[in-house]
């Protein structure tokens, strides 16, 4: 055992109550429920940074949130995770802390600091999933989706922790004078080995399969925006590089009914891509309506990226890619068209304004260009009712982003959001109809889609799902059972190990204390 004022214990002291001399016990109060509180916070601040990661493939969602408000371009998704990452981690160490405290019989003598800094972890954990569940409620679907990829995994950690923290527990089992705390200890201990080992019963995961679907195809959201400034040529010509199936862009009609691509629409559409700012300083504008073709191509569409770095990878580009990147023009969809015909790219594109004028302009300017038309991919829904439009469009493939609506005029191709579709009814739809998902931009929810069956993907991540030859995991259903009743089993001789283990010292330490004491008392 250790000294009392040995050094390990000393600076251990130091570090949990800020103070080098050993409290007394009788001084202590409320420690069991500090103790509680340091584990509640903990669990919760180690959750809401799991809902961090598991949301991080929507980050933008954030960003331009923020941006629509501040008109600042910052990643304020990374400084909520940055900061979550930090409060997690002071939890999670204090609470091993509190384990090796308990573990040596050393006194819980939490410092208030400390006690404000948990309570400042709580406040982070609260506002977070309360600003989640105010303004971003659809996300919790996507937390269910990265459940389905990472569950077998939080199985085996968890059976793994609980193994290791049975030590501590065991002790404090038999240290507890009392027997309501006996069984308050062993009771709820067991709560927990039960509803952990029984877990993998609830798992539900597409990638629990024993045929592997094809790997889907993939579709460059604005082209390659990691790699390049988005809706430029050089982000389509980027993507290329990624043998993508289709560009994905984005349509507007300018004020001499030029069709162009921009993502952003409405007031201050230029601002976050473009130098509009600078090139027209004071101009008020509130629509693509209020820029001539020719006053839009006076505009910078690069520059914007190598300066705010919105993918943090400029730093991996070429000094001569970066030199390309800075005299990017907007493009016109004509352009686009042209630079798909010549490689034999399908294209697929929004609409931001489908009145009729757009439609038809939209639809000309296609036509016009002599592209195959069974290489677009037509998503504006509000122009299929248009006059003639069928005839005029005849040969394009028709995509839908509302199953209801697709299954009534039969067409076959769905366009929707990844967490709009529960992934058990991927196999399903991919029977009948191609089903592409929006927007994918983690590995894991590439590979989770890959293994329900997606028919493709649209991304801003192509270069790194390119080279991808699997999923990160796939396995059969009976192999994956084996392994976690296998890791429960040993689990579980390792458990009444450790339960016995304890139960034979704490005898041995009675029973030494008890011979002790005679010999006193004869005296």
């Amino acid at each position: 055992m250790w000294s009392r004022d040995g050094i390990f214990r000393t600076c251990l002291r130091g570090i949990y109550s800020c103070s080098w001399k050993r409290s007394r016990e009788s001084k202590q109060k409320h420690v069991c429920c500090w103790f509680s509180f340091l584990l509640l916070v903990t669990i919760l601040s180690l959750g809401w940074m799991y809902i961090c990661f598991a949301a991080y493939n929507d980050h933008d969602d954030v960003n331009w949130k923020a941006f629509s408000t501040l008109s600042v371009w910052v990643n304020w998704y990374m400084i909520v995770v940055i900061l979550s990452a930090i409060s997690a981690s002071y939890c999670l160490l204090f609470l091993v802390f509190s384990l090796v405290h308990i573990s040596i019989k050393e006194p819980l003598a939490l410092h208030w600091l400390h006690k404000v800094l948990f309570m400042f972890g709580l406040v982070i954990v609260v506002l977070g999933i309360s600003g989640m569940s105010l303004h971003w409620k659809e996300e919790w679907f996507t937390i269910y989706l990265s459940l389905q990829a990472t569950a077998p995994f939080l199985h085996l950690g968890a059976v793994g922790a609980l193994t290791i923290i049975s030590w501590v527990v065991f002790q404090s089992y038999y240290r507890a004078q009392s027997s309501v705390s006996k069984v308050s200890i062993i009771g709820v201990f067991m709560a927990v080995l039960v509803i952990i080992f029984l877990s993998p019963l609830l798992i539900c995961s597409p990638c629990l399969i024993d045929t592997l679907p094809p790997k889907p195809r993939l579709v460059g959201h604005r082209g390659a925006p990691v790699l390049a400034p988005e809706n430029t040529i050089m982000s389509f010509s980027k993507s290329l590089e990624c043998d993508v199936a289709a560009f994905e862009t984005d349509v507007q009609l300018s004020k001499d009914k030029v069709p162009f691509l921009m993502h952003d629409h409405g007031e201050k559409f230029l601002q976050r891509t473009t130098n509009v700012d600078v090139v027209f300083p004071n101009r008020t504008y509130s629509s693509s309506s209020d820029f001539t073709w020719k006053e839009l191509q006076q505009l910078n569409a690069g520059e914007w990226f190598i300066k705010t770095n919105p993918f943090w990878s400029v730093s991996s580009l070429s000094e001569k890619d970066k030199a390309l990147a800075r005299e990017q023009k907007i493009p016109s969809l004509e352009q686009l068209l042209q630079f798909a015909k010549e490689h034999n790219t399908s294209l697929i594109f929004d609409l931001k304004n489908e009145d009729k004028d757009d439609c038809s302009i939209t639809l000309k300017t296609i036509l016009d260009s002599g592209i195959s038309r069974n290489l677009i991919w037509w998503l504006p829904s509000n122009c299929r009712r248009l006059e003639n439009f069928t005839k005029n469009a005849s040969g394009f493939r028709q995509v839908y982003s509302n199953e209801s609506i697709m299954k009534l005029e039969d067409g076959q191709f769905l366009n929707v959001k990844y967490n709009a579709l529960r992934t058990e009814g991927f196999s399903l739809l991919k029977r009948n109809m191609t089903v592409n998902m929006w927007v994918v931009n983690q590995r894991w929810l590439f590979s989770l889609l890959w293994c329900a069956g997606a028919s493709s993907v649209t991304t801003n991540m192509c270069h790194p799902f390119k080279d991808m030859s699997q999923p990160d995991w796939h396995l059969a259903p009976y192999v994956y059972n084996i392994i976690w009743i296998s890791t429960e089993v040993v689990s579980l001789l390792v458990i009444l190990t450790l339960f016995f283990v304890q139960g034979k010292a704490r005898n041995q330490i009675f029973v030494l204390e008890s011979e002790r004491t005679v010999p006193l008392l004869n005296l």
